[in-house]
């Protein structure tokens, strides 16, 4: 996964904690405008989300960003 979209999925997940608590769930398409003007991006998202993690359609903020970071640091 591209660093930029990692950083932004981070993001999101922290607003979203943020604002609605720690058991806000949330799906791939929250990281993406109501308009799809990037279908590469988000089919890297979905990718991500349905292919490599096999994760449910919600699932809780924390747990997709503890993923996200996690890969990270393996990353770097």
């Amino acid at each position: 996964m591209r660093a930029t979209l990692r950083s932004t999925m981070i993001a999101k997940c922290e607003q979203q904690i943020a604002r609605k608590g720690e058991q806000v769930g949330l799906s791939f398409y929250a990281f993406f405008k109501n308009k799809n003007d990037d279908p590469e991006l988000l089919m890297e998202a979905a990718t991500w989300w349905i292919h490599t993690h096999r994760l449910d359609h919600f699932e809780k903020a924390h747990k997709v960003k503890s993923l996200l970071i996690s890969e990270q640091s393996l990353s770097s």
